[in-house]
């Protein structure tokens, strides 16, 4: 029968008798749990003696002798040499060291878990039905898939004395793309405060006693005030629970997350970003429209739409070379348009509208500067939508222009 349990080898001695490949994946792990690692072999293989030269490890470089062993609180015997390995597990034994006779782990007195993490939650996959490394390896990789997924309950049940708080972006809207570590928060927290857009189908995967609060936001319309939205954070994590502020976008683009950073921090918050897919690209992309492409466009020129064009802007879109991105802009589209005409920008220059990107219900509109407004408007353009201006709108950059209709198209499920 074998018990599992967690060992602490954080300041503890560990010895590695052996110096092969075994040995040297072994020496890592071990190094990763903090352990005073000695490797006792008479000759090293190149990866155990590049970890020995890199880390500084106490190296004995002879066959090992049971005085070897006598301060371990861990053994890992692995030498290809049956009877060797036999006998260091028989002393370990007998002196009530823990071993793990590698070459027969069905004599050690003890087995290396086959490990996934997610945070602090360490899962350990075991056989005791004899030794069985590859099925032992697939449960656990089965296992690290769900913890990625955020499809295994690891939220803590005890609050801690102070909690602290996430800001995760979720990307441009489908679940499968916020990142893994975005995932695994938001399936450890007690509290998700939401946003309107963005991933918020992964709310539907959170136990009933997840606490979620809808702040979001919409055009002219903002219910939660920004001093309200710090406020919720810093008094969820004052009450030791773990909060997630799940944005649409980046955090850290047009999100306000500096000035929620901020506000954790005055208020002795431990706080963290995690970064997520911003819309910039996201829906420019599903729509099939790269924002550089050599020969066409060098670089990008990102711009809060409800904002007058500065100078900046404005050379950004005479310049053939640079994309200008347009967010939040659909209500100013007029004024923006009339201020680049008039700052000598060229009317020709293609210009695309995409809507509701990564949704059933994304559409593209493209056309040209002089005309995006009028065909904006009989197009019933909406927000959410990213304003793409620059020859990598133009519809026959990637794809033959003959398979686009001309000047309008509404071009669904790109």
């Amino acid at each position: 029968m074998t018990t599992m349990m967690g060992i602490s080898l954080t300041g503890r001695r560990v010895v590695l008798v052996g110096g092969g490949d075994v040995a040297a994946r072994r020496i890592r792990r071990f190094l990763l749990d903090g352990a005073i690692v000695r490797v006792v072999a008479p000759e090293l293989g190149a990866a155990t003696a590049r970890l020995v030269a890199e880390h500084d490890l106490d190296w004995v470089a002879r066959g090992v002798e049971h005085t070897d062993l006598d301060d371990a609180w861990l053994v890992h015997t692995a030498t290809g040499n049956n009877r060797v390995d036999t006998d260091v597990a028989a002393h370990c034994e007998a002196n009530r060291i823990l071993c793990v006779n590698a070459g027969d782990g069905a004599h050690g007195t003890a087995r290396l878990a086959a490990e996934t993490r997610s945070g602090d939650s360490i899962v350990g996959v075991v056989s005791d039905a004899g030794v069985d490394p590859g099925r032992t390896v697939a449960l656990r990789d089965a296992i690290a898939e769900r913890l990625r997924e955020g499809g295994l309950p690891v939220r803590r049940r005890r609050p801690t004395a102070v909690g602290q708080v996430h800001l995760v972006g979720g990307g441009p809207g489908p679940v499968d793309l916020i990142t893994v570590r975005g995932r695994r928060l938001i399936a450890e927290a007690d509290v998700v405060v939401v946003d309107r857009l963005g991933a918020t189908a992964v709310l539907d995967e959170l136990a009933p006693e997840v606490e979620i609060i809808d702040v979001g936001k919409r055009p002219q319309h903002h219910p939660v005030p920004q001093d309200e939205i710090n406020r919720i954070l810093v008094d969820r994590a004052q009450r030791g629970l773990r909060v997630v502020r799940l944005k649409g976008g980046d955090p850290f683009v047009y999100g306000r997350g500096g000035e929620e950073v901020q506000a954790c921090l005055a208020a002795g918050i431990a706080v963290d970003v995690v970064p997520g897919i911003s819309s910039i690209v996201a829906v420019a992309g599903a729509a099939g429209i790269p924002v550089t492409h050599r020969g066409t466009a060098a670089a990008m020129h990102v711009v809060n739409g409800q904002d007058s064009p500065t100078p900046a802007t404005l050379a950004a879109l005479r310049d053939a070379q640079t994309t200008t991105v347009v967010l939040m802009g659909v209500s100013a589209l007029a004024r923006f348009v009339e201020a680049a005409l008039g700052a000598g920008a060229d009317p020709q220059l293609p210009v695309a509208i995409v809507e509701s990107g990564h949704t059933d219900s994304q559409r593209t509109t493209r056309s040209t500067l002089s005309a995006i407004t009028s065909d904006a408007l009989a197009a019933g353009v909406q927000n959410p939508a990213v304003m793409i201006f620059g020859h990598v709108a133009d519809a026959a950059l990637l794809q033959p222009a003959e398979i686009f209709a001309p000047s309008l198209v509404g071009e669904r499920g790109q």
